[in-house]
């Protein structure tokens, strides 16, 4: 969508601020400006439009209702409007905002401090994609499915797992995938695990869709070695499925069926749920590295996954999780925790990768810290098989080559 395309609405209660910013539209060749003096405004110019308001860019502090509540009623109203946060106040502040915004599932282009420049405005329009619903993925998301429609879907070997890959921040290669599950349903579509694993889980069938991965996905890796023969395969073991003492012998059976050598998969540790039976857990984790499989630990710094796990479970990968990676390039308590994580995992020998990665700055900031590998849509989104294989041959590691790294003592706030 071009510039003169977009239907912008600016939301500032200082008359000569708003006037600034809309000469600044029009000089990048906005056709479409509307204006408002606070939230309340804001909301009855986008319930009133002709045409619908792409952007919203917002000022947070505004009389009668401010820009924090101006996004709640907007949420409400699902109207498919991105915002644009422009304000004086203190980044710490900012920073809370935005997780905010997010929280209430704004689509957020971006956070500046006033007064935003020409170029910045230009460069964070330029970001700006439709916030399309998509109606098959509407339908799958509120639809609730029962454990049998599950069951059934996996019988019917609707399951497949799609895959991300990994690359290493020091090379631009590819280092790895990640096997991440998706039902593909006759009737909605692609749906994501959300709809499902909890369900699995909570009535002890997860182990079902877990050999489904571990099988489709040893495969998958085992044909891909032919052109990358150093290429490893990640797959998510449910913390549920280690009670099981025999999971460790079943689980190498399975993958050595397919061809695999253990040392070429990656098992990550999905913390799901409290680890109750501790012996039997760590004891399958032990047989596991024993039989030639690396442990991962995922989403590092969530729920349940801790410092503790590290301390008593051979892992050879941590996982920061992209609640963490995101934006964390532009916010000081974020860049403080990231590199506290990769800091710990290179002192532990662990390797540090970064889930979520989605822009080129978090990108750049995570090489400057000296994170190992990386993951996340500004590489490549989850694909099926057969994209994937594309993506190897065309993978260009000059996209990703290193910067100079930073040496790892120096402050967090360096640039």
């Amino acid at each position: 969508m071009t510039l003169h395309n977009l239907n912008i609405l600016v939301i500032e209660d200082d008359s000569f601020q708003r006037s600034l910013i809309v000469n600044m539209l029009q000089s990048l060749g906005v056709l479409n400006i509307c204006e408002a003096g606070d939230g309340k405004q804001a909301l009855e110019v986008i319930d009133q439009a002709v045409i619908p308001v792409d952007i919203a860019l917002c000022d947070m502090d505004m009389p009668e209702m401010d820009g924090m509540e101006f996004m709640r009623h907007l949420e409400k109203r699902k109207s498919g409007v991105s915002v644009l946060i422009l304000s004086t106040l203190d980044r710490a502040l900012l920073a809370s905002i935005q997780t905010m915004a997010k929280a209430y599932g704004i689509n957020l282009i971006g956070v500046v401090e006033k007064p935003i420049s020409l170029a910045q405005l230009k460069s964070l329009i330029a970001q700006f994609e439709p916030h399309e619903i998509n109606v098959r993925q509407t339908i799958a998301a509120t639809h609730a499915f029962s454990l049998e429609e599950i069951r059934q879907g996996m019988r019917a070997d609707q399951f497949e797992p799609y895959f991300q890959p990994k690359i290493d921040l020091k090379t631009g290669k590819l280092s790895g995938m990640e096997a991440l599950v998706r039902w593909l349903h006759p009737e909605h579509g692609v749906i994501s695990p959300y709809a499902f694993i909890a369900q699995l889980e909570l009535n002890n069938h997860i182990d079902e869709l877990t050999f489904i991965m571990l099988e489709k996905s040893a495969a998958a890796c085992r044909l891909l070695q032919s052109e990358n023969p150093d290429i490893t395969v990640s797959v998510n073991l449910s913390l549920i499925s280690l009670n099981n003492t025999e999971l460790a012998h079943k689980i190498t059976r399975v993958v050595k069926n397919a061809g695999l050598d253990p040392r070429r998969m990656i098992l990550e540790i999905t913390e799901s749920a409290l680890m109750t039976d501790v012996a039997h857990a760590l004891e399958n984790l032990a047989r596991l590295c024993m039989h030639g499989f690396r442990l991962s630990i995922d989403d590092y710094g969530t729920g349940y996954s801790n410092m503790q796990q590290l301390t008593r479970i051979a892992f050879t990968e941590l996982k920061i999780d992209q609640s963490f990676v995101k934006e964390f390039a532009c916010n000081e308590a974020l860049r403080i925790v990231v590199k506290s994580s990769i800091d710990m995992a290179h002192k532990l020998n662990v390797k540090s990768v970064a889930e979520g990665v989605e822009t080129q700055q978090d990108l750049d900031a995570l090489k400057r810290v000296g994170c190992d590998m990386a993951q996340g849509y500004f590489i490549a989104k989850p694909m099926n098989l057969a994209a994937f294989t594309e993506f190897c041959q065309k993978h260009d590691a000059t996209r990703f080559a290193a910067l100079p790294l930073i040496d790892r003592r120096a402050p967090v706030n360096a640039d």
